[in-house]
């Protein structure tokens, strides 16, 4: 997979594991109500719209928008297994950093999912895809910092609604929602999940905690981790208990260093469990980590 690509490489800045554990502390004493940041009026109008795409003999692909918050509007791709009368359990699915909902990896993770009777829905983050509005690097340091989080923190509440938009759709059983977040998915993803406790079974690909590394000197200061605690993925992985955890990771990744997986995955709460691959970030095996994530879905959204 190919993905979570930022201006500099994620935490380089940072050096020992000390410096990990200093950063990792300060990330969790926050003293916002990080719940409460990311609600909304879930009654609000979502204006969607579905235009058939292809209708196959096995399934039916859709084109949807809807209305999220801030005035944005979201796009998708929603795939429909053709089951014989009940509803389908769902993935909802995000892709990388400058990627869209249509680049080849989530292409063949939809394929996947689908063989395996999941619908599953795919939508553009913020400034991403078919919602393109400025051609500015996403980077919290440098440039526009503000507006790099506020791309993240958009997703998250489209995200939110696109679940509002699945509980819309008598061929989706809302009940069984799971999802599958790519790197830049997956950082927004444990945020997304630790605040909308309507997704059953979330599985968390090359992702990691302790965005403050990315400060180098700077990042323990409390300036910096008040910016940062409302995108700051170890603030929000332990939300996501009871409810299980899927992580999938490559040992030799220099995008996301295995230290920071680590580090989110022992802020984690069981149920949880964890899968290396012997692979760098961009040559993440499709196969098996896609099977590995129809295994997990199978068993927590039976």
């Amino acid at each position: 997979m190919r993905d979570y690509r930022p201006t500099r490489t994620v935490f380089a800045a940072c050096h020992g594991v000390l410096c990990v554990a200093v950063l990792a502390s300060c990330a969790k004493d926050t003293h916002i109500s990080l719940q409460s940041f990311y609600e909304y009026d879930h009654e609000f109008p979502l204006e969607p719209r579905v235009d058939l795409i292809e209708d196959a003999f096995d399934y039916s692909l859709q084109h949807v928008t809807y209305s999220s918050t801030h005035g944005q509007s979201v796009t998708g791709l929603l795939s429909l297994p053709k089951r014989a009368g009940e509803p389908a359990p769902v993935v909802l699915f995000l892709h990388g950093i400058r990627d869209s909902k249509s680049d080849d990896y989530m292409e063949f993770g939809n394929h996947v999912f689908l063989q395996h009777g999941y619908a599953v829905f795919r939508i553009d983050a913020a400034n991403h895809g078919e919602r393109i509005r400025y051609d500015y690097e996403l980077d919290l340091t440098d440039g526009f910092p503000y507006w790099s989080r506020d791309v993240i923190i958009q997703t998250v509440f489209d995200l939110r609604r696109a679940v509002d938009f699945l509980a819309t759709r008598p061929e989706i059983d809302a009940d069984r929602i799971g999802y599958f977040g790519a790197s830049f998915g997956g950082f927004i993803g444990v945020v997304f999940v630790g605040v909308d406790k309507r997704i059953k079974a979330p599985v968390i690909a090359l992702a990691g905690g302790g965005l403050n590394f990315l400060f180098g000197a700077k990042a323990v200061l409390p300036s910096v981790d008040e910016f940062l605690s409302v995108i700051e993925p170890l603030n929000f992985v332990d939300k996501i208990a009871p409810r299980p955890l899927l992580m999938i990771n490559a040992k030799r990744d220099k995008t996301v260093p295995p230290i920071s997986t680590k580090w989110l995955y022992a802020y984690a709460e069981e149920p949880k469990h964890i899968i290396w691959y012997d692979s760098s970030h961009h040559e993440l095996p499709r196969e098996q980590a896609f099977g590995e994530a129809v295994k997990w879905f199978d068993r927590h959204l039976e």
